[in-house]
Formats: structure tokens, C-alpha cells, sequence
């Protein structure tokens, strides 16, 4: 079982940036994939980007060019950078990991921070 812990949600302008921290209780190059979903009020949760142990990323169109995802494997940590954050990115941000097991695949969440972008 892969425990995450999400950090650095916050208040921040439209146009500002803002980095999200997600640590894990162990090594990530364990896992197949890192990624970060968020959800925001009424709506699904929806992938914004993730990115492999080969390195292999991939972004939501909306957040292309703005967002960059990124790993640190000796501090287990996965970042997600975010600039020119818009309104429509208000939402809680989740660290999820993923793990092939066989023919299945575990999905690890950790418990989401919030993110606000004001206009």
C-alpha cells in the first residue's frame, strides 16, 4: 500500500503560479506511474497529468504549456509546477499512484489539497 501526502494547495490570482508537493511512504520507482487528477465542485475527477518511471509524461489539453509534471525518485517525491493558473483550475488537486499487480492495476490516492484561483 502506497501512502501519498499532497502539499502547497493555496489562494492564489489568476495568471500566478503555484507547485504541488506529493510525497510517498516508499519508492516510486516501485510504482508504474505517478500522476496528479483534480476535481473540482460538481464535476468529475479528471487526469491532469502523469508521468512514468521512463519518463513518459502526459497532460490534459487544458493545462499544456502551463503545467509541467516532474519526480524526484530519492526524495519519492512527484511536483507538479503550475503557471498562469486560471479560474477554471480551481479544484482539489489528488497524487495518485499506479501499479501494475498481474493482469490488474492499484490505484493509490492521497487525500487532495485545495487549489483556488481567483479573478
Amino acid at each position: 500500500q502506497v501512502q501519498l501526502v499532497e502539499s502547497g494547495g493555496g489562494l492564489v490570482q489568476a495568471g500566478g503560479s503555484l507547485r504541488l508537493s506529493c510525497a510517498a511512504s516508499e519508492s516510486i520507482t516501485s510504482v508504474n506511474a505517478m500522476g496528479w487528477y483534480r476535481q473540482a465542485p460538481g464535476k468529475q475527477r479528471e487526469l491532469v497529468a502523469t508521468m512514468t518511471t521512463t519518463g513518459n509524461t502526459n497532460y490534459v489539453d487544458s493545462v499544456k504549456g502551463r503545467f509541467t509534471i516532474s519526480r524526484d525518485d530519492a526524495k519519492n517525491e512527484v511536483y507538479l509546477q503550475m503557471n498562469s493558473l486560471k479560474p477554471e483550475d480551481t479544484a482539489v488537486y489528488y497524487c495518485n499512484a499506479q501499479r501494475r499487480i498481474l493482469w490488474t492495476v492499484a490505484n493509490y490516492w492521497g487525500q487532495g489539497t485545495q487549489v483556488t484561483v481567483t479573478v
